[in-house]
């Protein structure tokens, strides 16, 4: 059973595969590969002077594939929640893990699926991305309204992350690298 379900490989699912894997937790994504990074160019991503969505989303997966990332090139169909979790149904096999990260763009079905609550049309969260059905989480567009972007998106991915792992810890943890680290 793999530890952290990331439904979405957009910035935000991809954020939080990333922080889980880098710090010891077993992650699957699944994706299409139909983000809207691939309409995107970006000159206002931290760090970023210019570079095209597609590119950005082709490394972006290749930095979190070298920390142990399983991407998986699939769609979710369903998802409930069972004793240990969540179950997801890939391909009509079934995926278990115990948290569960939602990164479907504005895609919101699979939430509402899954009972999540919802604040009118997006789906209601606390400041750690986590909804309403306890362990599961919403990033980017799922839970917000309008105001959505691509560096936003990863930040709601790296809150989930962080929240999950806090709970792996049993206290609060910051994924801070110095540079002995590197």
């Amino acid at each position: 059973m793999t530890d952290v379900l990331v439904v979405g490989g957009g910035p935000a699912g991809l954020s939080a595969a990333l922080f889980t894997a880098k710090n010891g937790l077993d992650t699957v994504v699944y994706d299409t590969d139909e983000t809207w990074m691939h309409k995107a160019h970006l000159f206002n991503y931290l760090g970023i002077d210019s570079v095209d969505g597609s590119e950005f989303m082709e490394d972006a997966r290749d930095q979190v594939e070298e920390f142990g990332v399983d991407l998986r090139e699939s769609e979710v169909e369903s998802v409930e929640e069972s004793g240990d979790g969540f179950v997801a149904t890939v391909d009509g096999e079934e995926v278990e893990a115990p948290y569960l990260v939602l990164a479907t763009g504005a895609d919101r079905g699979l939430a509402e699926e899954l009972g999540c609550d919802f604040d009118g049309d997006v789906v209601d969260v606390n400041v750690s991305m986590e909804t309403s059905v306890e362990d599961a989480y919403a990033t980017g567009a799922m839970c917000r309204d309008q105001e959505w972007q691509a560096i936003i998106s990863a930040g709601d991915g790296g809150a989930a992350a962080l929240d999950i792992l806090s709970k792996e810890e049993g206290e609060h943890f910051h994924d801070f690298d110095v540079p002995d680290d590197a």
